[in-house]
């Protein structure tokens, strides 16, 4: 993979490292661009500090904005805080480090978060033998990790940017139907479920904070069992639901459709598992609508992050491909619209 810094940036960032971590020296022994940064840029370093608390070798991911991100995903200092708060929280994430809104080090903000070792990659996943030995444990596992993750309501003073929706699910329904508007290409199945959407928004009248992207793909798992939530670029404050039919929807269960929750396991467990460390009654049909949601979210995305390649501000051949996603997800969307009508 390319060199991930500039030629001056290496020296900048050490010595910035040096003064933040209270050290003598810190110097990168190696830097390498990490896979899987469609929106955002993952560098993993290792690095020799002398002197002061973290004195000693470690590895670490630097996390930046890619050239072009997606509108809606957090800054890279408000995804830090929201690492701290969970963390904070118990829920399993990689320890965050330090953060840096100073552009003169690396141009634009970033954060530093301990590396986690595991395996995050859906496909790889569904397929690992581990897995699908504790597929009702692991996704036992994920139901309390969520329940950690909704156990933080407003007020939560340490994230002062996140907003309270008055109707969080008619805010996203709005934002969905905005985002298809300013592409500007007639998309019926998708306007069809947002319609549908809109009729009857069930919801559980609670606001939390979501994560907002808990699904196979940012879940790093080793030997079958969860090491931490990874990408909080998307959380927010809504209805504790939304992650929940995010986590069982179709579209990320990578293949393993048999596996309702995210491809790892079988839903009831999942389910079960956060209404009893939640404290939370589950409407399992309610799910099924956040389902919808979920898929017709991912459509969405998948149309915006092709439309940064169309439109020439990133030529990027992963960010072509994910068009080619659409069409499944509306025969999805169009599956679970025969669903909620039966």
């Amino acid at each position: 993979m390319s060199e991930p810094f500039a030629p001056d940036e290496r020296a900048r960032l050490e010595a910035w490292l040096a003064r933040t971590l209270d050290a003598r020296s810190v110097r990168i022994a190696a830097a390498r661009r990490l896979s899987g940064g469609a929106i955002q840029d993952n560098v993993g370093l290792e690095l020799e500090v002398e002197g002061g608390p973290r004195a000693g070798r470690h590895a670490l991911v630097l996390r930046r904005d890619a050239p072009s991100t997606v509108a809606v995903s957090r800054s890279r200092l408000e995804e830090f805080a929201l690492l701290e708060a969970a963390h904070r929280a118990g829920v399993p994430v990689p320890e965050p480090w330090c953060a840096c809104a100073d552009p003169a080090v690396l141009g634009k903000p970033f954060y530093l978060m301990a590396r986690v070792e595991g395996e995050a990659r859906g496909a790889r996943l569904v397929k690992d033998p581990a897995v699908a030995a504790r597929g009702p444990e692991l996704a036992a596992e994920l139901g309390r990790a969520l329940a950690r993750i909704h156990g933080l309501r407003p007020p939560l003073p340490d994230l002062p940017f996140l907003e309270i929706p008055a109707e969080p699910l008619a805010v996203r329904i709005a934002e969905l139907r905005g985002h298809l508007d300013r592409l500007g290409e007639p998309q019926p199945v998708l306007e069809w479920g947002l319609r549908r959407l809109e009729r009857a928004r069930p919801g559980s009248g609670e606001i939390t904070l979501v994560h907002a992207d808990f699904r196979t793909g940012n879940l790093m798992l080793r030997e079958g069992r969860l090491v931490a939530v990874l990408d909080w670029e998307f959380a927010c404050l809504s209805d504790p639901l939304e992650d929940l039919g995010w986590m069982l929807a179709k579209c990320w269960r990578f293949g393993a459709v048999e596996r309702e929750c995210g491809g790892l396991g079988p839903r009831e467990p999942f389910l079960a598992a956060y209404e009893g460390a939640s404290g939370r009654r589950v409407d399992r049909r309610a799910v099924r609508w956040f389902e919808l949601l979920a898929t017709l979210r991912w459509a969405v995305v998948a149309l915006l992050q092709a439309e940064r390649h169309t439109s020439g501000r990133e030529r990027s051949l992963e960010l072509a491909l994910t068009a080619h996603l659409v069409p499944q997800l509306e025969a999805d969307v169009l599956d679970y619209l025969t669903l909620l009508e039966g």
